[in-house]
Order: structure tokens, then sequence, then C-alpha cells
């Protein structure tokens, strides 16, 4: 019982099929502090790259309110608040644009790319479950989610609170100056404080992601039992894997055997062909016992190679297809013919005998059993065709 627990207990880190099967189902890695980072350190960009034409902008927006066209007043409303609204919609996309590409860069690199998980999207009935949601607002994550909001504040509040002590006594005389200086005295006092929150803002997103991280990591642990299954499911079970390397290793012996008996067509009293497609060399010897044995056999370019070799020794080639797949497909190198082909044989040997002694014999009649006639890929077949 001990250690089928211990098999359970996740102990072991998620592997890379695991991780890429969460990424599917819409569980990346995630930060939200990462994102507040990101977006405002894009918006102090944005804020800097601003203050180079904050004047020309404060200039067009005073022009709006300018009414010196009394005789056409209601088509004057109507201009001005139509370029106010075009000038609105580009500052927003100028903001907008920028902000978008933040976050979307920012999950590219948090979770390691940019995925669309279809299945996040199916309805789940314990998102509307009352139960459900308690027990999440109760949750452990929600009081370290609210510990960490309280943080920030705090943090962020008391660096705003020192920054603007700073500067209070500056931003009292503003009321004095010209508006292009308490523009300009405003910019330089907002920049800062976005600088010191952007700073804490980044300390604190790492460290969110780094929790963040952990949290993920955690959740997507595997037992060692769901290590062995995962490896079956990829690789197949230990039976299919061994039965593969066996009937691999049986056609490599099969293989080199063949390749080795080339060497004993020189002793073959006959080969059968098909007549290129299979090629089966033939030793018999009239008076000794046993049936005709089988000195080397083959399909392809084995065949050619058995039918050079005996054209080299001047072995005798007979052609009959049915002939040379019965062969080939119900016998073996160095072992004797099926008894089944011994009227088959006999009937081509006796053929050859007489062609080696200068004779002129008719074309002998190869008959086979019905169950003996094989196609090309080794299947029974239900016609006398070759």
């Amino acid at each position: 019982m001990a250690s089928e627990d211990d098999a359970q207990e996740k102990t072991e880190e998620p592997s890379q099929r695991r991780l890429e099967k969460a990424r599917e189902d819409g569980q990346i890695l995630t930060s939200k502090d990462m994102f507040v980072f990101s977006t405002t350190l894009a918006g102090l960009f944005l804020f800097m790259a601003m203050s180079a034409f904050i004047s020309d902008w404060v200039g067009r927006w005073q022009a709006f309110f300018v009414w010196d066209k009394a005789d056409t007043l209601n088509d004057l409303v109507l201009s001005r608040t139509w370029e106010a609204f075009v000038d609105f919609l580009a500052v927003s996309m100028f903001v907008a644009l920028p902000i978008l590409v933040a976050v979307i860069i920012t999950q590219a690199v948090v979770g390691g790319g940019i995925s669309f998980a279809a299945s996040a999207l199916a309805f789940k009935a314990n998102r509307i479950n009352p139960l459900s949601g308690l027990m999440r607002m109760f949750s452990l994550r929600s009081l370290v989610e609210l510990g960490k909001a309280i943080l920030k504040v705090s943090v962020l509040g008391g660096a705003a609170y020192l920054v603007l002590s700073a500067a209070a006594t500056a931003m009292l005389t503003l009321a004095s100056t010209s508006l292009d200086r308490a523009i300009d005295a405003s910019f330089a006092g907002f920049t800062q404080l976005m600088i010191v929150a952007t700073v804490l803002l980044g300390g604190i997103a790492l460290i969110d992601y780094m929790w963040s991280r952990h949290q993920h990591m955690q959740k997507l642990r595997m037992s060692r039992q769901d290590l062995k299954e995962e490896n079956k499911q990829s690789e197949g079970s230990p039976e299919v894997k061994s039965r593969i390397r066996r009937l691999q290793f049986e056609a490599s012996r099969r293989a080199a055997q063949q390749a080795a008996a080339i060497d004993s067509v020189k002793d073959a009293t006959a080969i059968i062909t098909n007549p290129t497609h299979f090629a089966v060399a033939l030793r018999y010897v009239p008076g000794e016992q046993g049936a005709p044995i089988i000195l080397a056999m083959g399909r392809g370019r084995m065949a050619e190679r058995i039918i050079e070799k005996g054209n080299e020794f001047n072995v005798s080639v007979f052609q009959s297809p049915l002939l040379a797949r019965a062969l080939f497909f119900t016998g073996d190198i160095g072992q004797e013919i099926s008894e089944r082909l011994f009227g088959a044989v006999a009937a081509v040997l006796a053929y050859v005998y007489r062609l080696d002694r200068g004779d002129a014999p008719d074309y002998p009649d190869v008959d086979l059993p019905e169950d003996l006639k094989f196609d090309q890929n080794g299947r029974p077949m239900t016609g006398n065709a070759p």
C-alpha cells in the first residue's frame, strides 16, 4: 500500500508533453503584476514622448473653445465637436496600440508564447456555482491575493507620498507662473512619480512571476505512475515494443541469411523464377535421400542476384511464377521443400535434366494445390492467373 501511495504522490516535474497538453487546454503561466508593470512602463515611455508636443495639443484644445463666428454657431458647434472627437480618437489610438503590444509581448515572454485554446471558452458549471464562488473568495489563494494588493497599495502609496512631499513646495508656486512653465513642471513631477512607481512595480512583478511560476509547476506536477502511463502512450507498451524488435530481428536475420546463401547458388540444380520478382535455387541429386533443398531464395534485387549467380555457373533457370511464389512463401533456406510441392518440383527437375542432356522435352505442366497459389504479397489467390 505504501508503494502505491508513493507512486500516486505528485513529486515529479511535469514532462514536456504534459506542459504542451496544459497549453492546449488553456492552462498557461501568467502573472497579473507583470502585465501591470509592462503597461505602466509602456505608459511611462508614451508620457515622455507626449512631452515633446503637449504644448501644441494644449493650444489645439484651447482653440476648440474659441467661438468667433456667431452667425454660424450651430455649424461651428458640430464641426468643433467632430474635430474634438477625431483628436480624442487619435490620442486614444496613440496610447492604446502600444499598450496592446506591451500586453501581447508580456504574455509571450511570461507564458512562453501566444496560444489560443478553444476549450478554455467552453461552458463550465462551476463558474456560476455560488458555492464554488464562495470557496474561491475565501480560499488561501484569495487571501494571498488580498495580501499582495494591500502590500502594493501600501508601497506605491508610500512612494507617491514621499515624491509628492518633496515636490509640494515647487507645485504650490505653479499658480503664479506661465502656463507653459506650469505644464513643464507638472510633466517633470509626474514623470518622476511614474519612474518611481515603475521601478517598484518591476520588483513586485518579479516576485509575482516567480510565485506564479512556482504555483503553475506545482499544479502540473506528475506522479511516477503518470510518467509511466505517458511513456507507455508515447512509446507503446513493452509487449508491443518487444514484438516489433523481434520482428525486426527476424527480418534482419532472414536478409542476412539470404545474402549469405548467394554463394551456394553455384551448387544448385535449378532456379525457379517469377521471372525476376522471385527466385528460388534448388538442389537435388538423384539417388540421395530426402526432398529437394532450398539453397537460396529472395525477391526483388536479391532475386536478380540469384539469377545472375546462376547464369555465371550455368545453372538452369525455369520460369514459373506460381511455383516460385509457392516455394518462397512456404519454404526456408537450408530446408526441404514442402511435400505438397514434390510433384510440381519433380516435373520441373525432370524437364531440366532432359534439357541438360540435350533433349527437347515438352514444357512441363506445373500443377499446384489451390491453397498454395499466392500473389506477390503472399495472399492466397482466388484464380489460377500467375
